[in-house]
């Protein structure tokens, strides 16, 4: 298993999944961490190669990533990112040590948005227009 996503550029030619090393980082400010990031793979040979690592068949990775795959072999440029959490920013100038403190509308521990209500009811039009159809469970039904 992966311990991010398959998606990340290997550092080097080891794509043993007990050694490899990715080119992923973190920003790390006293102890916590305030974001991270990666290259990504742009090479279809080696994210082929990282998806057989992992003990993806070929089938299964051009059932489930064709798209992608397939979108390599256009040509794509290395790239990369970030993503720093302003929340976790906040918490560390703040000086507090639970995120929950600077979150500024807090889900609940069910899950409710107190903010907006959701979750909410879902309009007929829109569960016809996704496909979707709701039924009631009952004891007999599993």
């Amino acid at each position: 298993m992966p311990v991010n996503h398959p998606f990340t550029s290997p550092a080097t030619d080891d794509l043993d999944p007990a050694t490899a090393k990715a080119r992923g980082y973190d920003i790390v400010v006293n102890g916590w961490e305030l974001g991270g990031g990666s290259i990504r793979i742009h090479r279809p040979d080696v994210q082929r190669k990282v998806f057989e690592a992992l003990g993806m068949a070929s089938d299964e990775a051009e059932e489930k990533f064709g798209f992608l795959l397939s979108a390599f072999r256009y040509g794509v440029p290395p790239h990369g990112g970030i993503a720093i959490g302003l929340d976790r920013v906040a918490m560390v100038l703040a000086g507090v040590e639970n995120i929950r403190e600077v979150i500024p509308f807090p889900k609940t521990q069910s899950g409710t948005d107190l903010l907006t209500g959701a979750p909410a009811e879902v309009d007929e039009a829109q569960l016809r227009d996704l496909g979707i159809r709701l039924w009631e469970r009952t004891p007999d039904k599993r």
